[in-house]
């Protein structure tokens, strides 16, 4: 027979440092008490992983079976827990959306001038070429062929 320091040994799984995280980030979401995610948001797979500061695909069911099972225990658990988020929480989740919407319309905007510059290099090549073709047709002699019978 195993003693009980042996079965403790062997229930023991190695946990990873992500998982580390993603289990601290959870807890602070519990606690109310988030460092990256505003005051009040509530706990979901994908905002443990906003909590952690990572994308929400990294924290998958395939990849961390217990963790995700704990999460979704919890959620269950507490779904009758409404959380009235104060007018101050609610004004921080607010600036935190507009942040990202400003970060967002700087990017798009980045994205349409590069699209644009490359439009512009574009038409002006295309021009270019249609001169030198110009060019090199008036170049061409003219041939006076007539035609064999």
């Amino acid at each position: 027979m195993l003693s009980i320091e042996a079965k403790s040994k062997v229930k023991e799984r190695v946990v990873s440092k992500a998982e580390i995280r993603f289990l601290e980030a959870f807890e602070r979401l519990k606690s109310n008490k988030p460092e990256i995610v505003p005051k009040g948001t509530p706990v979901s797979q994908n905002n443990v992983a906003k909590e952690t500061g990572v994308n929400p695909s990294a924290l998958r069911s395939s990849r961390y079976p217990e963790l995700t099972q704990k999460i979704q225990k919890w959620i269950e658990d507490h779904k009758e827990d409404v959380v009235q988020k104060s007018s101050r929480q609610m004004m921080l989740a607010q600036k935190s959306k507009n942040r990202d919407l400003r970060e967002q319309i700087i990017s798009l905007k980045e994205q349409r001038d590069k699209s644009l510059s490359m439009l512009v290099e574009t038409q002006s090549e295309v021009i270019r070429l249609t001169l030198e073709n110009q060019r090199l047709k008036s170049q061409i002699p003219v041939v006076n062929a007539t035609r064999l019978k």
